[in-house]
Formats: structure tokens, sequence, C-alpha cells
């Protein structure tokens, strides 16, 4: 287990973590030093597949599908925060729970698929950082996949024993980075306030939206952010017997208010592109790519708008990945009991991707069969969390209320669902 950190950094010092736990400290600043880990999980919600997605929903059907965004960030909400809960309550992740439960042989079973979908997240983060590489500065693909992942293993690095808050600031500073790229068009383009308004109303116009509607709303919730999450806020907070029950009860909350800041962060955006589309994009041709995005924001907004947005979509691709290989290992680990070094394994789950982008594989196309993959792993991952977060016998008091599983069934069945949906829609149109 990671040891907590000792680093000085303002955000996440161990002085004002320790004051945060214990109730010491003044003001709200002594709650700073327990935020991090729901920064770093957001990530897989600004990853360019979502930027895909909003773009494309904004460009082909303007403001009519805001209310989907609204929607799938209050599950991502429950659901990233169940995650942390878990691992904070119990001292492990959800794999190290699940692979302590099963049978070798299941065990594997579970394993493998888990492994497929986090090849998946990483195929679609690698090509995008690429595409970005090349929208800023004409390189080829493929050696814009080998310097996404070269710079991925460099963030990586930064991730170990004691160095866990160095590599949360990074991510949030990428993090940033990518609001900027991404809501920075914004500014210069005028918004139909009503047209946003009346997007909040949850209505379809034609069965096309309704299939991007469904990989907007199921493909939100990425598993590797599910399996990641709760091993970040482990690693972070140490185990439950170090600490007393009133010293959990405000990890708890101020792990709620990490998750609700993280995520409103990261959904508004993707509101933010949906909505810049929408005011700049709409019957754009050529919009139904990242590529042709990125031209279309130039070419409607302004050349320094698209350079900023390709900046973001760069830092997104790259946070992205290296935050999918730290979830692979995570998984690899509570499953099977093997740790591999980050960066062996970055240098691995690379070669996926670069053999796609060496074929000359359409990138866009790999993206969508990407997110597929990803939607076949989340009732894995989803239905496990539910349950163990419901039962006193592995949360003790922290069990989730009747209410909360209620509306943990009734999301997940409904993430589940749309998710069935996608895939079918989507193969029907392959």
């Amino acid at each position: 287990m990671t040891k907590p950190s000792t680093s000085t950094a303002p955000w996440g010092s161990a002085e004002r973590q320790r004051n945060a736990v214990t109730g010491r400290g003044r003001g709200k600043g002594r709650w700073l030093g327990l935020l991090g880990p729901a920064f770093v999980a957001a990530i897989a919600y600004v990853d360019p597949g979502n930027v895909a997605s909003n773009l494309s929903a904004g460009a082909d059907y303007g403001y009519l599908l805001v209310w989907v965004l609204v929607v799938a960030n209050l599950m991502a909400v429950l659901v990233q925060y169940l995650s942390a809960k878990l691992g904070l309550v119990t001292g492990q992740s959800l794999p190290d729970l699940l692979g302590s439960s099963m049978k070798r042989g299941p065990r594997l079973a579970f394993w493998v698929q888990a492994e497929i979908v986090a090849a998946a997240t990483d195929l679609a983060e690698v090509i995008g950082g690429a595409l970005a590489l090349h929208i800023l500065f004409g390189i080829p693909l493929l050696w814009g996949g080998v310097i996404v992942g070269i710079l991925s293993m460099v963030l990586l690095m930064t991730q170990g024993p004691g160095r866990q808050r160095r590599f949360e600031m990074f991510v949030i500073a990428l993090l940033v980075i990518i609001t900027i790229g991404f809501m920075a068009g914004l500014f210069v383009s005028p918004l139909d306030w009503g047209g946003v308004a009346g997007g909040l109303v949850p209505r379809f116009h034609d069965a096309q939206s309704v299939l991007l509607a469904a990989s907007m709303l199921g493909a939100t919730v990425m598993p590797h952010a599910i399996y990641l999450h709760s091993a970040l806020v482990r690693d972070r907070h140490g185990a439950p017997e170090n600490r007393g029950e009133e010293a959990t009860r405000r990890l708890i909350v101020a792990t709620r208010w990490d998750v609700v800041l993280g995520l409103v962060l990261a959904g508004s955006v993707n509101i933010g592109m949906l909505l810049l589309a929408a005011a700049s994009l709409s019957g754009v041709a050529g919009t139904d790519s990242i590529e042709g995005a990125a031209a279309a924001i130039s070419d409607h907004v302004g050349s320094a708008v698209g350079v900023i947005f390709a900046v973001g979509l760069l830092a997104s691709g790259l946070a992205s990945t290296s935050v999918g290989c730290y979830a692979g290992s995570v998984i690899m680990s509570g499953l099977l009991h093997v740790n591999v070094p980050l960066v062996a394994r970055r240098l691995v789950t690379m070669v996926p991707a670069l053999v796609i982008l060496g074929l000359g594989w359409d990138p866009t196309w790999s993206l969508v069969i990407s997110q597929v993959v990803l939607s076949l792993g989340i009732p894995f991952v989803l239905i496990p969390l539910a349950v163990l977060t419901s039962q006193r016998a592995v949360m003790g008091r922290w069990a989730n209320p009747l209410w909360v599983k209620v509306v943990t069934c009734v999301v997940t069945l409904a993430i589940v669902a749309l998710n069935f949906v996608l895939v079918v829609l989507t193969l029907g149109e392959l």
C-alpha cells in the first residue's frame, strides 16, 4: 500500500491533511488537503471520446441534448462517490475486494474483461493525443502516438510511494489546461440562452439523436475511473484501522465535496463543448470527426481559439492515457496480486494504439469502437459497486441507506440499459 505523501504543496500538504482529518485548523482551508483524488478520476470524463460525442451533438442538433450531459453528470457524481467511499471505508480498492472474493477461474475471466476495457480506454486516449499533435504541428499520427506515450511515461514517473499528491497536482494542472482549451471558444461565441434552457427539457429529434444521446450518457461513466477512484482514496488516506470513526466521518464529508467539485468541473467542460458546437458549428460539414471539428472551430470561431482547443485536446489525451494506465495497474494488482511498474505497463499498452495508427485506420472509427468496448465493461463494475456499498458486512455503519440503494439501483439499471442500446445501435450503424 502506498504511504501517505509528506509533500509540502499548499494544496495537499501533510499538515493540512492531518488538520482536516482531526478537526484542527481554521476555516474551510483546512479541507483543501483532502481534495484531489476525484479530480484525477474526473479526467475520464473529459477524454477525447467525450470531445467527439459532445461536438457532434452540438453541431448536429444544436442545444437539443444539453439535458443528456446534465443527467450524465449527476449519475457520475453518485457512482464516483460510491467508489471513493468504498476505498475510504474498507481501505481496499474495488479490484482488491473482488479479487479476494472470487475463485481463480472467475477472477481470471473478470481480469481479462477489465484489461480489455483498460486497453480500449488507452487506445482512445493515445489516438486523441496523436490527433492533437497532428492538428497543432502536422506530426504524423503514428509519431504523435509515440510522443504521447513517452510524455505519459514522464507523468507516470511522478506517481509512486510518497508521491501521489505530486501526481494529482500534475493531473489537476492538465485539467485546468483542458478546461481553458475547451471553454475558451464560449467567450467569442454568442449563445442562444433560450435554446440552452430548451435543451434542459428531455426530448429527442430522430433515431440518430437517440443514438448520440445513448453514446453521451452511456459512455460518460467510464469503468476504469470507477476502479481507480477507490484506489486513489485508499492510497491517499490509508487504512481505516489507523484512524477513528470521527476521522472517517470527516473524510467522507471531504470526499463528497471532492467528488462534487471535480465532477461539476468536468461536467461543465462537457456542456461547454456542446454549447460551443451548437453556437458556432451547427450545420457545418465535416464535424463528425475530432480533426474536422477542430478545423471548423478555427474557420468559424478563429484560429487562436482553434489552437487553444487543440492544446486542450492534447492535455486531454496526455492526462487520460496516464490515468488509464494507472487504472490498469490497479486492476491487475487487485485481481491478480501482480504489481507491474507503471512505465513497463505503459510500454506494453501503447502497442495496440500504435498498431492502429501505423495501419492508417480511421481514428474516429477507432474511437467509436473503443467506446462500444467500454460500454460492454460497465455492468461488470457498476453492479458489484452497488452491491458492495450496500452491504453492512463490508461497509459497516457507512453502508448505503435505503434511499441511496434505490437511487443506485435505478442509476445502475439506466446506465446498463443505455449502454446496451448504444452497443446495438452502433453495431447497426457499422
